[in-house]
């Protein structure tokens, strides 16, 4: 096999991850049993992977998701790459943007980074249960303050 363009495009774990789940689904409907050792390693790195990115915020995205974020993204300056971590990481805090955005003291300033927090954390959805968690620990920690 030969690479032709090695860059020819980034893909989102969503991307990865829907690419994944579709072949193991093509595979299992086939129901080829007999494999080669070949075919073994590539179910063991489907596997993996697939066991990775499950835990990722990807997991509950969907194409119209992406495609809004990639629309709101159009704003901000940010290179692909870093557009691709923000999707990719679904980060939460000013110090996460601080470690995906390049430079991002001397590029943002700290409306745009809450701004960019806001788009994140309102178009791409995240863990339902750890949402569930934080809103009830910050319900706790209104309470105690009162």
């Amino acid at each position: 096999m030969e690479v032709k363009d090695a860059n020819a495009a980034l893909l989102s774990n969503f991307e990865v991850f829907q690419l994944l789940t579709d072949l193991k689904q093509q595979r299992k409907e086939s129901g080829k049993n007999k494999q080669s050792s070949g075919q073994q390693n590539l179910n063991t790195i489907v596997y993996e992977t697939l066991k990775y990115i499950s835990k990722t915020p990807c997991r509950y995205q969907s194409p119209e998701t992406v495609r809004d974020f990639l629309v709101a993204m159009k704003g901000h300056k940010l290179t692909k790459a870093e557009k691709l971590q923000l999707l990719n990481h679904r980060p939460v805090t000013a110090v996460e943007i601080q470690l995906m955005v390049e430079e991002s003291e001397e590029r943002l300033t700290e409306e745009q980074i809450e701004s960019l927090l806001q788009t994140v954390t309102s178009i791409l959805p995240g863990d339902p249960e750890e949402q569930q968690r934080d809103s009830a620990m910050a319900t706790e920690d209104k309470g105690d303050q009162a």
